[in-house]
């Protein structure tokens, strides 16, 4: 039986992590529900009081074929290395110098977003492609593969 999947991150600030994901993985922040025009307006329907409002934030595919990211605040930070990661794989089809150089441009471009690296794995073949150790805005760490 195929189940749906759903990808949550416990984190500090739900709004900023949901934005860099979205802007990592080409998602969209997702919409309020119903008819309503902005989160505020079906926030203040709901009666979320303003200091819970950023309890929780969403990153979408916009194609719909990829899992949901959902982000919900917790009150404790980070404490050791991730036990599951997500890898981004940015240079499919790639290799060698070639695949390096995609995955260190895209590096790039997420550290203008609020990544950090953390760490370079040179190709090692024959198994080894070599791959890019990033970490979000929160620490939660990544692979670019």
């Amino acid at each position: 039986m195929a189940r749906d999947v759903q990808i949550t991150i416990d984190c500090a600030d739900p709004a900023r992590l949901a934005t860099f994901w979205a802007a990592a993985l080409g998602y969209r922040l997702q919409g309020p529900p119903g008819d309503f025009e902005s989160w505020e307006q079906a926030l203040d329907a709901m009666g979320v009081p303003p200091e819970n409002r950023n309890d929780a934030s969403a990153a979408v595919d916009p194609e719909g074929s990829r899992p949901r990211l959902f982000f919900q605040r917790v009150p404790e930070g980070k404490q050791v290395k991730n036990r599951v990661h997500l890898d981004v794989r940015a240079a499919p089809g790639l290799a060698g110098a070639e695949r390096m150089a995609a995955l260190e441009a895209e590096a790039d471009r997420l550290v203008s977003h609020g990544a950090k690296r953390l760490g370079r794995h040179e190709p090692a073949p024959p198994l080894g492609a070599g791959h890019l150790v990033m970490a979000d805005p929160e620490g939660n760490e990544f692979c670019l593969d």
